[in-house]
């Protein structure tokens, strides 16, 4: 299956904003948590969502790159 230039960016786009979902929703629920263990744990988790949503945005970016450098004579 080939998945188009255009088509890359839309998914990357689409996985940053459901990482960067994910870490909100883990930020902001960090304060019902009272056990030490689980706060680290979750943070740690809430940070893992945002580095994927950071290379999500990466490759997106890298995808517009490439779009924008292409020649249509080849």
């Amino acid at each position: 299956m080939r998945i188009s230039a255009q088509m890359s960016i839309v998914m990357a786009a689409l996985f940053a904003i459901l990482c960067f979902g994910f870490a909100i929703t883990g930020f902001t629920s960090l304060d019902a948590i009272t056990d030490p263990e689980q706060l680290a744990d979750a943070r740690g988790f809430a940070w893992f969502w945002t580095f994927l949503g950071a290379v999500a945005v990466l490759f997106g970016l890298i995808g517009v790159w490439i779009v924008r450098t292409q020649t249509h004579g080849e």
